[in-house]
């Protein structure tokens, strides 16, 4: 009974020496001109983990090759963690001759160089050895890459082409939505909300002005509503007072009618091009300028009053309404004004010496590129003039309104009696 335990002791501690699985790489090795190679190879790995969990630490093992004869038997690599590889370095004549790496698979029966060779760096004075494949390389033959490989984002069951956007678990997956929809930042999809609203200016409403009609068609229908502004006669009216909005249709109380030889005029917004209304970058009206001008008596055209608006400010889709008055002093001659938007002028008018004042207002539709302006004056005895036209001033940089003007004779003045500039929702 003594005899027999000792016999199973000694097995199970046979057993834990035996050591990993090895596998044998046999060949012969020749030089380039047929002649055996002769020398050494140098085998060196770093630390890993055999294929029963056994630990590899980090060493080389040189091995003599005669007559061409190499035959070696390592730990199998090809599973290991973490990924390993064996880096092996030929020697012959006392020169270093060329490097390549192995990955060694679990093998019964012995395998040839070209069987587990992955890559091969060639210096020095070069020789010849087995030929194989070398343009490939394992992938957990190079180190970290399998780790690295793991952390990619790779496509989830929800990738469609289009727009791709990153799901919670690394996942790439496409963007659900309409065409028209923006991807926001956390990977869902709506409608866009900054829309460029358009506007229409300077736009007469259709219908007769004889006394008795009111009731007057817009080309379109304003969106939003409180965007609409009717002038009669360039007096601003008021809704709900002076007239009424349904749809595209305005009509006037019957205090308010409009009588023949009446001007009507209107200008509105429209609703952006993807279903919203307006640019939501502000909600209330601003002041960016305001206050009185100066005067002169100059028979060339003088800056009376500048409104500089900033870098930055301006933005497509806003709008921005403009009023001013002038006073004229004196009956020896006539006087000019003009309404600069940059360098485009949104009016310019030439009165004469009879004329003491002229008053009005100016719009400019902020565009992508430039602005829509439009504008309309009239003074105490001048009939309204209107004009309407595009400016390409850039003003992402800033741009400067300015109000000038200047008298025909001497001993008349000409006066900016007050002006502002405003940007309205």
């Amino acid at each position: 009974m003594i005899r027999r335990s000792l016999y199973v002791a000694v097995l199970c501690m046979s057993s834990a020496l035996a050591g990993p699985p090895l596998t044998t790489i046999q060949d012969v090795l020749y030089k380039a001109d047929g002649t055996p190679f002769n020398g050494t190879v140098t085998i060196s790995w770093t630390t890993f983990s055999g294929p029963d969990n056994s630990t590899i630490p980090t060493q080389s093992k040189t091995v003599r090759v005669i007559d061409g004869n190499l035959r070696i038997q390592l730990v199998p690599n090809t599973s290991s963690t973490p990924a390993a590889i064996y880096t092996v370095t030929y020697n012959s004549d006392g020169n270093y001759q060329f490097q390549e790496n192995w990955a060694v698979p679990a093998s019964s029966t012995p395998l040839h160089i070209s069987d587990v060779r992955t890559a091969m760096t060639t210096t020095g004075t070069g020789a010849g050895a087995d030929t194989g494949d070398n343009t490939s390389i394992l992938e957990s033959g190079v180190t970290g890459l399998v780790a690295d490989l793991a952390a990619r984002a790779i496509k989830g069951p929800g990738y469609v082409a289009g727009t791709a956007v990153i799901d919670t678990n690394g996942l790439i997956e496409g963007a659900v939505g309409n065409s028209t929809d923006c991807v926001h930042v956390d990977g869902s999809s709506g409608p866009c909300g900054n829309a460029v609203p358009s506007f229409i200016d300077g736009n007469s409403p259709t219908g007769v002005v004889d006394g008795s009609n009111t009731a007057f068609g817009l080309s379109a229908v304003p969106d939003p509503v409180t965007s609409l502004a009717v002038y009669r006669n360039g007096v601003l009216q008021k809704t709900g007072q002076d007239y009424n909005l349904s749809g595209s249709t305005v009509t006037f109380v019957a205090a308010a009618t409009p009588q023949p030889g009446d001007t009507l005029l209107a200008s509105y917004r429209l609703a952006g091009s993807d279903g919203s209304s307006g640019s939501t970058a502000y909600t209330s009206t601003q002041v960016l300028c305001s206050g009185m001008g100066g005067s002169t008596g100059a028979s060339t055209l003088t800056a009376l009053g500048t409104c500089q608006i900033p870098a930055g400010l301006l933005a497509p889709g806003d709008r921005i309404e403009i009023r001013f008055g002038y006073a004229h002093t004196g009956s020896a001659g006539g006087f000019s004004s003009e309404l600069k938007w940059g360098a485009t002028a949104m009016f310019q008018r030439a009165l004469p010496a009879s004329e003491t004042l002229l008053t009005g207002r100016a719009d400019a539709a902020v565009l992508f590129s430039g602005a829509q302006i439009d504008s309309e004056n009239w003074g105490a005895a001048a009939a309204l003039a209107v004009s309407a036209a595009t400016a390409t001033d850039a003003y992402a940089g800033g741009l400067t309104i300015t109000f000038q003007g200047s008298v025909a004779a001497g001993g008349d003045t000409l006066a900016l009696t007050n002006f502002s500039v405003v940007r309205v929702p």
